[in-house]
């Protein structure tokens, strides 16, 4: 029997779930816990169809609540860790939700995660766990394009397949991964290419790791890089990391932001470069500075798609740069931030990029 209810959070009103009677005699299912941060899939607006919204509105026992359909599958439970949109995540709440996922990975009772997440700065989250989560268990992370209270919301089907994804033993030794619009991603090659459609993920240069409908998954690929228990990455509770700042390269690009950069204490410097890492002569010299003053510098760039290779037009070599390989500038400031708690040392560091 299926019975039509409905969850209030507030003002927010999340209509059509379905309850689900559970079968008796069923045999042990996967135990899921969701770790919510926030974000859009736990935002809530003043009606369906208003544009604005507050993120991080909803708690996670309302997001659950939402898709009782997942019970069918998997056991679940939730961990609420911050309540932000995901502009505003940062180092000390990566350090923070890493901890707790690894604490959790741990646990003997716990066979995979899914979190809930803003879309802004997912693939950098996804990233960073998928370099510090010392497991093979499933980590899965999820978030949505249009609040929790909207008409049409993406959110409870993205998180009943990011359950059901955590919930499938072929989704282990896979890397951290972002299921989201029926797409299952690997975190190193997701990116978000739209400001607004709820089709806003791609894979590009490697595409996906697989695809899912509804309890139907396929994987079609392994990530090719070292992640997780593969690297030599970790992270304890209250960890500082090392300050990395992004300057966006253009026609013009003036040098005072690299130097400022470096005044204001930059460890590290990934430069968004033109077509193939590329930036002025007057910038390029000021990064030259930078090294000098023992400033990692990687040039990634600001396009969205390609592979920014060593010594093309830039003679890294004789520079002391790095080439960022297929990460973006965000991606490459994860990287950075984290290989700086290893080495300074730009040959060590590139191995690194080549590497993970």
């Amino acid at each position: 029997m299926q019975v039509r209810t409905s969850l209030v959070c507030g003002a927010a009103v999340l209509s059509g779930a379905i309850a689900w009677v559970e079968p008796t005699g069923a045999q042990s299912k996967p135990r899921i816990v969701i770790v919510a941060t926030g974000g859009t899939i736990a935002g809530a607006a003043e009606s369906t169809t208003a544009a604005g919204y507050k993120s991080g509105a909803v708690a996670v026992d309302v997001l659950i609540g939402a898709v009782p359909q997942m019970k069918k599958f998997a056991d679940v439970r939730g961990v609420q860790v911050s309540s932000v949109g995901s502009q505003d995540m940062n180092d000390e709440l990566w350090v923070k939700l890493a901890t707790e996922v690894n604490k959790l990975l741990a646990q003997s009772d716990v066979d995979g995660v899914a979190i809930t997440h803003g879309t802004d700065t997912m693939e950098e989250t996804a990233y960073f766990l998928n370099l510090v989560v010392k497991s093979e268990k499933p980590v899965v992370l999820t978030g949505s394009m249009r609040p929790s209270t909207s008409l049409s919301a993406d959110g409870p089907l993205n998180i009943y397949n990011a359950v059901g994804v955590a919930s499938d033993p072929r989704a282990k030794g896979r890397g951290v991964l972002v299921v989201a619009n029926d797409d299952i991603h690997g975190a190193r090659a997701i990116t978000k290419r739209h400001t607004t459609d709820v089709e806003t993920f791609v894979s590009p240069e490697v595409g996906l790791i697989g695809v899912c409908l509804f309890d139907d998954r396929e994987f079609s690929r392994m990530p090719a890089r070292a992640h997780t228990r593969s690297t030599p990455f970790t992270v304890t509770a209250g960890q500082t990391l090392p300050r990395v700042d992004i300057i966006y390269a253009h026609a013009g690009m003036s040098p005072d932001l690299i130097d400022a950069a470096v005044a204001n204490g930059a460890k590290g410097l990934v430069v968004a470069g033109v077509g193939d890492g590329n930036m002025t002569t007057p910038a390029l010299e000021a990064v030259r500075r930078a090294i000098a003053k023992g400033v990692v510098v990687v040039r990634s760039s600001r396009v969205g798609e390609g592979i920014i290779r060593r010594n093309i037009e830039v003679d890294d070599d004789k520079i002391g740069t790095i080439a960022s390989k297929e990460l973006n500038p965000a991606k490459a400031r994860v990287l950075l931030k984290l290989a700086l708690t290893k080495s300074s040392d730009p040959k060590t560091i590139q191995e690194m990029f080549d590497k993970y």
